[in-house]
C-alpha cells in the first residue's frame, strides 16, 4: 500500500501543476505494480480546497468523483481521523518543534504507522523523516 499526499493528488489533477508530468509517470508505475492507495480525510480536505482555489470547482468535483470510484473499486482506502488517530497525530506534532510540519502531515504519518505503510506518493520530503520512502518515476 502507498500513501498519497496532497501534493501528489493536486499534481495528478491539475495539468498546470509543476509536478504534473512526474505525478502521472509515478501514478502509472504504481498502478502497473497494482498498488493499493491510502490517504486521509485531512489530505482530501487540503486537496479539494487547493484545487477549488487554484484549478477551479469542476476540477475539484472531478477529483472527488475519482476518489469515490477508487474507493468503491477497492484501490483506495481513506483513513478517517478518529479520536485515536487524532491523538497519535498530536503526539507526532509535539515531537517536531524545530521542523515546520502541518497537522495534516502529522495525521498522515500517524495513518502510515497505523496501516504499516512505508512508501508515499508525495513531493513532500517530510515523509522521509518518518522512514517512509518516496515513490519516484
Amino acid at each position: 500500500m502507498v500513501f498519497v499526499d496532497t501534493g501528489a493528488w493536486i499534481a495528478l489533477s491539475d495539468k498546470s501543476d509543476v509536478h504534473h508530468l512526474d505525478a502521472v509517470a509515478i501514478y502509472t508505475r504504481l498502478k502497473q505494480r497494482r498498488e493499493r492507495f491510502l490517504t486521509t480525510d485531512y489530505v482530501i480536505d487540503e486537496t479539494v480546497t487547493r484545487l477549488r482555489y487554484d484549478a477551479g470547482h469542476p476540477i475539484a468535483v472531478q477529483f472527488l468523483e475519482l476518489l469515490e470510484q477508487s474507493e468503491s473499486a477497492g484501490s483506495l482506502r481513506i483513513a478517517r481521523l478518529d479520536a485515536a488517530l487524532f491523538k497519535d497525530a498530536v503526539v507526532i506534532f509535539r515531537q517536531y518543534d524545530s521542523v515546520v510540519l502541518s497537522f495534516t502531515d502529522c495525521a498522515s504519518f500517524a495513518a502510515c504507522r497505523l496501516h504499516n505503510v512505508h512508501e508515499a506518493f508525495a513531493f513532500d520530503q517530510h515523509f522521509t523523516m518518518q522512514g517512509i520512502t518516496l515513490s519516484t518515476k
